[in-house]
């Protein structure tokens, strides 16, 4: 969203490697061109973010060893039905932002470009997990949660362990998901995730309140989108890290002048797509080595008549993870009705295959019944990155990484990797699971180099 580029092009392999401090962003550009710019709230797409769970887990994912690295989701009622700003942190970016618009934005005679990052609907931190503890406790309050049509939510269906694919094991594994959960459990936890999404909600409602009385939304362009969705137990998850809908379809809204009201367009677009997308709003020169491309053409119903000088959208898109709680570099290509996601070098995890027009909510894997589509596919993936070279690179850096971290620690490594967040689990046979990264750090990585 920030890079305007692929995960393999820019290697933000996990929330600790992002961007470098010096990447130029659409935001930086549109300043460079005159515009008046402000960010506020959550802002961790450069390098240095998050734990030092977190960074170790992505680097330890091809450790020979199973360990939980969250608490059990849990949900937690907290205030009465007066209780309207549960997230404080998030109220307080939204009122800094609302008084920017009222106080200053409407004072200024260049254009401008406000950010405001959310922390919503991220499930909030679980203390009760330990020490050093996760985010699994889906919080709101009864002001919130009566919004929720309960009687509406849908009990996701579930794989049994033994069918799962290996990857969504580890995922379900490692997120503190594969014990047993009733389904009030289960629908309770999607309830204060909505509910949690409509306190999001109220705060873009306060944005486009303040623009609305400074007579600055008509002239204004806003944009809603997510860095990521939440599988809230759909498929024995909970979180991102995957590939499935909850966790890979994210909302994106566009109102503003210029804009056809009361649209939705059925094109496949990514993140990737902001970066030109806001130069081209503010009518920037959009650099030719971007992945995405503009959707102002597809926003204005132009999409036929004027297509980009790098010629037309491609029909697919795609997304790559390589951090933790995912045992393995992973690449998901959507197009159509088809989605399709590869894993490590292609061969050695077996690859999934989703019909999502027969099969939405994607239980069933019909790779072995497609194989033709299956290549097809894989044929565009690799024309577009080369992902077993680009996974054999990640498993290095991860080791690399790793021994770096171990080294600076000394004579306290052992006591601080078993207080991570996988404590609860290590503790128990410490031992075990040092002589397994042991192992790992002994084996050879196999370059891939065509």
């Amino acid at each position: 969203m920030w890079s305007g580029l692929f995960t393999h092009l820019t290697e933000s392999w996990n929330n600790f490697k992002g961007l470098d401090p010096d990447y130029i962003t659409w935001m930086d550009l549109m300043q460079k061109h005159g515009y008046h710019t402000q960010k506020y709230g959550k802002l961790d797409y450069t390098s240095g973010h998050h734990s030092v769970s977190n960074r170790v887990e992505a680097w330890t994912r091809d450790v020979d060893f199973l360990l939980r690295q969250e608490g059990r989701p849990m949900v937690n009622l907290t205030g009465d039905r007066r209780h309207v700003r549960v997230m404080e942190a998030d109220w307080k970016n939204t009122d800094k932002a609302v008084a920017w618009i009222r106080e200053e934005a409407i004072n200024l005679t260049q254009p401008f470009a406000l950010y405001l990052g959310l922390n919503l609907p991220h499930p909030y931190p679980s203390p009760y997990a330990g020490e050093n503890f996760g985010s699994s406790t889906f919080l709101t309050s009864p002001y919130w949660l009566e919004k929720v049509m309960y009687e509406a939510i849908k009990i996701p269906k579930w794989s049994s362990l033994s069918e799962m694919h290996p990857v969504d094991y580890y995922s379900s594994y490692t997120k503190n998901c594969t014990g047993q959960f009733t389904k009030k459990e289960v629908k309770n936890i999607r309830a204060f995730y909505y509910a949690m999404c409509a306190e999001t909600d109220a705060m873009l409602g306060e944005v486009i309140s303040a623009l609305r009385d400074t007579g600055l939304l008509k002239e204004t362009i806003v944009i809603f989108t997510s860095d990521h969705g939440e599988l809230a137990m759909e498929h024995r998850q909970f979180y991102k890290m995957s590939m499935y809908e909850g966790s890979s379809h994210v909302p994106l809204l566009v109102m503003g002048p210029g804009i056809k009201e009361q649209q939705q367009i059925s094109n496949l677009v990514s993140l990737v797509d902001i970066y030109p997308t806001m130069l081209d709003i503010a009518g920037i020169p959009v650099p030719q080595n971007l992945s995405g491309y503009s959707l102002i053409p597809l926003l204005q119903g132009k999409a036929e008549e004027e297509v980009s000088p790098r010629g037309p959208r491609p029909s697919w898109v795609l997304s790559e993870f390589h951090g933790c709680n995912v045992n393995a570099s992973t690449y998901m290509l959507r197009t159509g009705k088809w989605k399709y996601i590869a894993y490590s070098d292609g061969h050695s995890v077996l690859p999934q295959l989703f019909d999502l027009s027969a099969d939405p909510d994607e239980l069933t894997n019909v790779a072995v019944k497609f194989p033709e589509i299956v290549n097809s596919l894989d044929k565009i993936l690799r024309s577009v990155v080369n992902y077993p070279k680009v996974s054999s690179y990640v498993q290095e850096y991860n080791k690399k990484q790793f021994i770096s971290w171990k080294q600076s620690l000394g004579q306290n490594y052992s006591a601080v990797i078993a207080n991570l967040r996988w404590h609860q689990d290590w503790l128990k046979k410490p031992k075990k699971y040092e002589k397994a990264i042991d192992e790992w750090l002994s084996q050879r990585i196999n370059k891939i180099n065509t």
